[in-house]
């Protein structure tokens, strides 16, 4: 496989009210998420995408339909690529989850026994998944570079793995709205190419 590239989508609602929504329905891109993932289209052109995988949650399959139709690939949606079950934080604010229960969050990536007891999907489980739907694409497409359109924290997972992060790196990290992060991948091996890639006319867009 040449390259696995994966794409968090524009920016959605819940981002500009710093809103847990999880799989929540109804949670569209804003009007300069639609932007945001009209100009990565247009960014991938030169990467010469096989397939596009996505998320089923909306935020993440309208993204990955712009991009399907901007580089004329086909599109499958997978459900290990869907955003992280939120449990009964789905609906919060991240102020009050953070005031009311302490960095939840840190808690999440460092696989502390109390997060499961709110319903939510442990760190292990969601890179359990996301590495089971990379090693699928590898193997279903050899030699061929291939786009998986999804959410903050499966990404996370997916660098974490490969660059061996501990929890407080893989905290202290964003991956900004429609931007690329690239992984390589050789048999069971995998290391990162690129980061938060995006056009530079982005630069200066707040994460």
């Amino acid at each position: 496989m040449d390259s696995i590239i994966f794409l968090r989508h524009g920016q959605a609602e819940n981002n500009t009210k710093r809103m847990l929504s999880g799989r929540s329905p109804g949670v569209p891109l804003t009007a300069k998420g639609l932007e945001q993932a009209q100009n990565t289209a247009r960014f991938l052109n030169g990467h010469k995408i096989a397939h596009i995988y996505s998320s089923p949650i909306e935020r993440a399959h309208e993204t990955a339909r712009i991009a399907a139709e901007h580089n004329n690939v086909s599109l499958t949606v997978d459900e290990r690529l869907t955003e992280l079950d939120m449990g009964s934080f789905t609906g919060s604010k991240y102020d009050e989850i953070m005031e009311k229960h302490g960095n939840v969050f840190l808690k999440f990536y460092q696989n502390d026994p109390e997060i499961p007891k709110y319903g939510v999907e442990t760190f292990d489980n969601l890179k359990k998944r996301v590495l089971d739907m990379v090693e699928y694409v590898r193997d279903k497409h050899p030699g061929e570079s291939v786009v998986l359109v999804t959410h903050m924290d499966p990404i996370k997972a997916a660098v974490s793995y490969a660059m061996n992060l501990n929890a407080e790196s893989i905290h202290d990290f964003v991956i900004a709205n429609a931007s690329l992060t690239i992984l390589g991948m050789e048999d069971k091996m995998a290391w990162i190419r690129a980061i938060n890639l995006m056009p530079i006319s982005r630069f200066d867009d707040e994460i």
